[in-house]
């Protein structure tokens, strides 16, 4: 599994935490931190902090690394490889989390009533065949990156719901379930908006469903950091969460309550377009762009309810341990809960 491929890293890890120097505030430190990210739409909030200087404004001097899936994030946060990251529950997660190495600190992407979320997927072939339902998925290849990860849990919250099997089908990366999808490979995914409308666009591909029918608000991404950093750089860390929370309300103004007009949404997309879909035009990337938006948490809020759900489910299968609790994954310290 991925996340034993740094052991040394989670070894040395608590002996670091013994070593403290002098403390200086970020604001006047200008400190240079890694922060993951995917080029998805949903990690607008990060990108709106660095090209808007809100994390500059916090004294942080952010440089992306971009992933392909969560898991691989969530073993680069535990081994130090990067400060910071927004992603999804997975598997290797929570039990990193368990080895004292990473912590949740908020929440980011939301399934939020009334505005558009996450789709069920079919290939074309798989639509022919009879499979013009989530309920009739019943023996369907679903796509996931890797078992654990956030599509795992939804194609497993959809089936139980619909009392359906699905054949899960781990692809590692997002563009070789695209293509796998596209070419009739593999049966059924869900994702974002900004993936799946294109997709549905092009014909080889179907949307059958919307994911929040089965999760209503599903917190689909949080943001997590290094216990390191959660205890012994307090201040850099919560400075990273405002940061990142501007970004967030500027994306929320602009995009879902559009306080500036249709230039406001020009304007958000011109930002966005430097790191997602940066191999199209920006006429092509644009409708996609705005496609994508959904719910980014204000203040990094964090809907401790559905990551319950998802940790119960993770122990359920025998994904992580059943001695895990909330407070192991989550440092309430940081949290402002949703609904709370």
């Amino acid at each position: 599994m991925v996340a034993l491929n740094r052991r040394k890293a989670l070894a040395l890890m608590g002996a670091s935490l013994a070593v403290s120097g002098m403390r200086v505030p970020a604001m006047a430190a200008n400190k240079k931190i890694k922060v993951g990210a995917l080029r998805f739409t949903s990690h607008s909030a990060s990108f709106i902090a660095l090209e808007r200087g809100y994390f500059a404004d916090a004294g942080l001097d952010v440089e992306f690394e971009f992933f392909q899936a969560a898991q691989p994030m969530a073993v680069a946060i535990a081994s130090g490889d990067i400060d910071y990251a927004v992603t999804a529950v997975s598997g290797g997660l929570i039990s990193l989390a368990q080895k004292g190495a990473i912590k949740v600190i908020g929440g980011a992407l939301s399934e939020e009533a009334g505005i558009d979320g996450q789709k069920i997927l079919v290939s074309d072939a798989a639509l022919q065949a009879g499979r013009k339902t989530p309920k009739d998925l019943d023996g369907a290849a679903w796509a996931v990156t890797q078992a654990g990860s956030s599509f795992h849990y939804m194609g497993a919250k959809i089936a139980a719901a619909e009392n359906i099997e699905l054949k899960f089908k781990p692809l590692q990366k997002v563009g070789a379930i695209i293509g796998a999808l596209k070419s009739g490979q593999i049966d059924a995914w869900s994702i974002v908006p900004h993936i799946a409308k294109p997709l549905a666009g092009s014909g080889a591909v179907h949307i059958v469903g919307d994911v929040s029918d089965y999760i209503p608000d599903y917190q689909v991404t949080t943001v997590f950091t290094s216990t390191k950093n959660a205890t012994e750089n307090r201040q850099q860390t919560e400075q990273f969460i405002q940061a990142f929370s501007r970004g967030a309300d500027d994306y929320a103004a602009a995009m879902i309550d559009k306080t500036g007009g249709d230039k406001g949404v020009d304007e958000m997309v011109d930002l966005i377009h430097k790191y997602v879909y940066t191999d199209r035009p920006r006429e092509k990337a644009a409708p996609s762009i705005i496609n994508g938006t959904m719910r980014i948490n204000s203040g990094a809020a964090l809907n401790i309810a559905s990551i319950e759900d998802q940790l119960n489910w993770f122990q359920s299968e025998g994904l992580v341990d059943e001695s895990i609790t909330i407070d192991t994954l989550v440092d309430r310290s940081y949290v402002d809960i949703l609904g709370g």
